[in-house]
């Protein structure tokens, strides 16, 4: 495939266009977080003015099949008429009051219902503030100071965890931010992902110093990568048997790949977790849990310190419990799960019909189509193998989608995420329009 035409943008979309040349001169780099940037498939982003259902709009009136849902929030689509009231009853009595109400409890309850690993849970403003606390937590429960996290795996950008991170830093090609403290990267451990081999030295050589291990349990920021069982059934071992902590970080598949997240679908019980996106219901919103005897070291019940002025905001509280109300009420999982069969036997088909080789990984509604450079399709199992992609071909494979009105990741290190607002007929059209791209290959 060509390089992506720089004047895409302007061609169908010049309010966008003059939109973003107004925001590079008001914020850095023109957006609030790099992922919106567009800078991995090139040209520039569209500014959307609303969104219904499963479709966005922008402000030059284009309409897309929305893959992203706001990088997962929104599984049931965009402007749920539940949480849309709910929103509106919370709005009603007021937007912040820096105490305690009852829906943080309602919501509590929900979380604890819902995840196997959790009894206790603190609530927060984001999954970056979720997995900063929980390792303070880890560190703080242990008396140790080193983490274990993997490479391509992404948890915020805490200093202690920007380290080989995925996401948005890989698809810059800066895994290593500058700001981060060499003091700081010495204590996190930088493993490769579905390496149990790896994992067994790590402990081997320090296992009385490591605090935790903090996992995707299924990798979203690098493309979706699934774990191994033995993978998997290392972690909790050797955590267990060196009195670590194992951290699962389900921002992304908490709620998504079942009501219990990765680990319910996995079979897996971390110590602690950390939850984002759905929880919230598309406002901030993060959440941590996990042992009781673990989360009574937080502030005030223990000295593990954690606060936050907006944590348990009343509007967002309202938006995750009424999104978590519906999920349980209404499960859309095996919907869902019909739907992105549907979706990666399509697009398998029609790579292979256009000879263009991708791997494509799927977990429910969340998927990713490795473009490779071929001719060999080689299995995604960690950063080394997803670095490999032929980056500039899926810009191509982007910037044609979106020409036709589907709206996919811009980048190939991201997941896209199908909501409970799609239908048969959407993924038919998402199918055909990416024949008619892979056709130019």
């Amino acid at each position: 495939m060509n390089a992506p035409r720089p004047d895409r943008s302007s061609s169908q979309r010049r309010r966008s266009s003059a939109a973003f040349a107004r925001a590079r001169d008001l914020i850095p780099g023109g957006v609030n977080s790099p992922a919106r940037a567009f800078g991995a498939v090139g040209g520039e982003p569209i500014f959307i003015s609303a969104a219904q259902g499963q479709r966005l709009t922008d402000i030059d009136g284009n309409t897309y099949l929305d893959y992203i849902g706001s990088w997962g929030p929104m599984i049931l689509g965009h402007r749920h008429p539940r949480v849309v009231a709910a929103i509106e009853a919370a709005l009603a009595r007021g937007t912040s009051y820096g105490a305690p109400t009852e829906a943080e409890s309602r919501l509590a309850e929900l979380i604890i219902a819902a995840v196997p690993s959790v009894e206790k849970v603190r609530m927060v403003s984001s999954g970056t503030e979720a997995a900063m606390s929980a390792v303070r937590l880890a560190r703080g429960f242990t008396h140790r100071e080193k983490i274990v996290k993997f490479s391509g795996n992404y948890h915020g950008h805490a200093d202690s965890l920007l380290v080989a991170a995925g996401s948005s830093a890989a698809t810059l090609g800066v895994p290593d931010s500058p700001g981060v403290t060499a003091g700081t990267a010495r204590d996190t451990v930088v493993l490769d992902y579905n390496e149990p081999a790896q994992l067994e030295e790590a402990f081997r050589a320090g296992g009385d110093t490591i605090a935790a291990v903090l996992m995707e349990p299924v990798v979203g920021n690098m493309g979706l990568v699934m774990p191994t069982a033995e993978f998997l059934a290392a972690a909790r071992r050797l955590t267990h048997e060196h009195g670590a902590v194992l951290v699962f970080d389900e921002v992304m598949t908490g709620f998504r790949l079942a009501p219990g997240g990765a680990q319910e679908l996995l079979g897996v019980t971390p110590d602690l977790t950390t939850l984002g996106k759905i929880v919230g219901g598309g406002l901030p919103l993060g959440a941590y849990g996990g042992r009781r005897e673990i989360m009574d070291h937080v502030l005030p019940a223990g000295k593990v310190f954690q606060a936050g002025t907006l944590s348990g905001n009343p509007l967002a509280v309202a938006a995750g419990t009424a999104t978590l109300e519906e999920l349980r009420d209404h499960p859309p999982y095996a919907s869902l799960e019909r739907l992105g069969t549907r979706l990666e036997e399509g697009w398998r088909a029609a790579a292979a019909r256009h000879g263009v080789p991708a791997w494509i990984a799927r977990a429910g509604s969340m998927m990713t189509m490795f473009l490779q450079a071929g001719p060999d399709v080689v299995p995604v199992t960690g950063w080394t193998t997803a670095s490999r992609s032929a980056t500039a071909r899926y810009a191509e494979f982007f910037w044609g989608m979106m020409d036709r009105g589907v709206y996919l990741p811009c980048s190939q290190y991201e997941a896209l995420f199908i909501s409970a607002a799609h239908d048969t007929d959407d993924i038919d059209a998402t199918i055909a329009a990416a024949d008619a791209v892979l056709a130019a290959v």
